[in-house]
């Protein structure tokens, strides 16, 4: 049978779509390997049906209500909620197409968009929408997926919640759907928008780029098919377009490896990289952050020591976290009202910045532009800034409130207070924090509103104006830890803060989930003093320091009761990070067994240098008392033929002998981490 198709190809990667045979949709013909496409396809199916409709069985892109009523569509639109649309045409440009559909009654039209993304393995996808009169759509998914299995399909995602973020977990689906989400205005930190099926060794991943509610779903359908699609949830439960209107859904990001889910997430890893763009090259600078040791308790002359402390063991960026500004004794007021405390500073902010600056140190400063205590001074100017529901009572979470940041006028007062604070001091380096979730989501007065939307919108406007007004500024995003992480935050930010918790146990789960979705350049990681939470097995500082260089290196302890000793051992550390952070932000990344392993840790590649950060997890095998061998970390990647050089003990090994035993490590009660450096001969 002959059908029109169209194949989009990335560097390793072909994607190719066709026109149905059986109705006016688009379906996916093809998706693996270059060259997946030269054959009849592993989505054919038999063409008869039984109780449902061919579009229901089809391994369709995407497809209304009304065409696909039973078996799960993309859009649900108009009074009947139903939509029949009709091939209206395609463009195809290099590395893009464009496949639009028109529904001659409803006057929508509706574009299937695909992008590839140079120089990586993925490819996104999204959908736009022109509306000829007013028309309601109740959902509005951005694309589907389609993946053909062998029996079950494996399912990995990366749930938790607060202070337990990104746990790797997965799930096998047989039949049945499979969904996860946020309502929180924000990805949140119950699930990633992340998910990854693999069939064999075949392994797929969708990552959805939005700041708010979302959802993805999954479909194991008759006949060995998942179906994932994904897409943004209007608060409001549907979103009105006016006439003449055009509305374009959220990116997602597809990606194919065959390498399993360690492949896919150097897939990940590389269009983050690209997302960063120029910044990439930017040095992620060894951060202080002052909040563990001092809380709200901050003032010039203790802020001060610890600059002293932190330049000493070589830090090169001291950060003061919340507690600087007025009326922030504690979390009950202060949030609106950005100026700094000059009980707090009696000798004024400018000059306490040029003092930690004399340290040879870069400034940097918290903030959480969205919150707003009911106490503060804005809130008494301004209470129609947060949202609200008339009639109803506006509950705190943590004693605070949420400005609407779709507003205008919000968003124009977020922006003159940073472009004030950068203005008036020196500061290279914002933390953006957001503590809260918005309850009570109203607008009184505004009419039909797409509330969910104009928040993203506003967060979105107000990073891209930090990054074109001041471009040498280093942005982290934060959302009391991980709650906000996706690619359009990571796109506009140079770090993300993935957890509060700082544990060494716990955090090294948290890293390993974060690691599947995200690059190591964006992974900020602190050493602390945090006892763990879920795992509370002591640790060395060793230990601590090599799980945090793993990503951009941090510290957030009281060094004011570090020892001597202590002190000595983070400078020892700090130094060799420096050494290897190029590698580690730049380079491939090899995630060598899990947290359930006895061992585990990262490889990092680039060029001749080979870096390992190896970690100890599980009990030790009882040498030097009892007969035992050195555990052995697998190493990926290498050229077998190749000689490897290990730089701090001298001893060289074949690639082949790290590829098939792995590197050794004796690990004993005092001696729990290691970073091994490589160099290729």
């Amino acid at each position: 049978m002959s059908y029109k198709r169209w194949t989009l190809r990335t560097e390793h990667t072909s994607y190719t779509v066709r026109l149905s045979p059986d109705g006016p949709w688009a379906e996916l013909d093809a998706w693996g390997p270059l060259g997946v496409e030269e054959g009849p396809s592993a989505l054919d199916w038999s063409h008869r049906t039984h109780f449902i409709t061919p579009a229901d069985a089809a391994p369709a892109e995407y497809l209304p209500y009304g065409l696909r009523p039973f078996t799960g569509s993309e859009l649900i639109a108009g009074a009947e909620r139903g939509v029949w649309w009709e091939f209206d045409g395609a463009q195809e440009t290099d590395g893009a197409l464009r496949l639009a559909f028109t529904d001659g009654t409803t006057g929508l039209r509706t574009v299937l968009c695909y992008e590839t993304v140079p120089g990586t393995d993925v490819i996104l996808r999204w959908a736009e929408f022109t509306a000829r009169e007013e028309l309601r759509l109740e959902r509005l998914d951005s694309a589907a997926v389609n993946i053909p299995v062998a029996g079950s399909a494996r399912l990995t995602y990366l749930c938790g919640q607060w202070s337990q973020e990104f746990q790797l977990t997965r799930l096998d689906l047989t039949r049945g759907t499979f969904t996860i989400g946020s309502l929180q205005g924000a990805p949140g930190h119950a699930y990633a928008p992340w998910l990854a099926v693999q069939s064999e060794d075949a392994t797929y991943g969708v990552a959805l780029e939005w700041s708010g509610n979302w959802h993805i779903t999954a479909e194991a359908e008759p006949g060995g098919a998942v179906r994932v699609r994904a897409g943004r949830v209007p608060h409001e439960g549907a979103v009105l377009m006016a006439p003449g209107e055009t509305l374009a859904t959220p990116r997602l990001a597809c990606a194919f490896s065959p390498d399993g889910l360690d492949g896919l997430s150097r897939v990940w890893h590389r269009y983050e990289r690209r997302l960063t763009g120029d910044r990439l090259h930017r040095p992620r600078k060894v951060l202080y952050n002052s909040w563990e040791a001092t809380g709200f308790d901050v003032d010039a002359a203790g802020q001060l020591e610890l600059a002293k402390a932190a330049a000493d063991i070589g830090a090169e960026l001291f950060v003061v976290d919340d507690g600087w500004f007025t009326g922030r004794a504690d979390d009950t007021g202060g949030l609106g009202d950005w100026y700094p405390d000059p009980k707090a500073f009696p000798q004024g902010f400018d000059r306490f910045v040029r003092e930690v600056r004399a340290l040879g140190l870069d400034f940097g400063l918290w903030v959480e532009p969205e919150a707003v205590s009911p106490g503060s001074r804005l809130y008494a100017e301004h209470p129609e800034w947060v949202y609200r529901v008339d009639g109803r009572p506006s509950r705190l979470v943590r004693n605070q409130l949420l400005l609407d940041l779709g507003r205008t006028d919000v968003q124009e007062f977020v922006i003159g207070t940073l472009d004030r604070l950068l203005g008036d001091y020196d500061i290279g380096y914002l933390k953006w924090d957001m503590n809260r979730p918005p309850t009570e989501r109203g607008r009184p007065g505004a009419g039909p509103v797409d509330l969910d939307a104009e928040h993203v919108a506003g967060y979105l406007r107000v990073l891209d104006h930090l990054r074109a007004a001041h471009p040498d500024v280093t942005v982290e995003g934060c959302a009391g830890g991980g709650g906000r992480i996706e690619h359009a935050t990571v796109a506009r930010t140079d770090v993300v803060w993935p957890s509060d918790n700082t544990a060494p146990l716990d955090r090294l789960r948290i890293q390993h989930g974060f690691l599947h979705a995200h690059a190591p350049h964006v992974m900020s990681s602190w050493v602390t003093d945090a006892p763990g939470i879920f795992d509370p097995r002591p640790r060395s500082l060793a230990f601590r320091f090599v799980n945090a260089m793993c990503g951009a290196l941090g510290i957030g302890a009281d060094l004011r009761a570090w020892t001597p000793e202590q002190r000595a051992e983070a400078a020892r550390w700090i130094a060799r990070y420096k050494e290897v952070r190029d590698v580690v932000h730049h380079g491939e990344a090899w995630l060598l067994g899990t947290p359930d392993d006895t061992s585990c840790g990262v490889q990092y590649d680039r060029g001749d240098r080979t870096v390992v950060a190896a970690l100890s997890t599980g009990r030790l095998d009882g040498a030097p008392l009892l007969p035992g061998r050195p555990d052995r970390l697998r190493l990926r990647g290498l050229d077998p033929a190749a000689r490897y050089r290990d730089t701090a003990t001298g001893t060289t090994y074949s690639g082949a002998h790290l590829l098939h035993y792995g590197l050794p490590f004796a690990w004993s009660a005092d001696h729990d981490a290691d970073l091994v450096v490589l160099t290729r001969r």
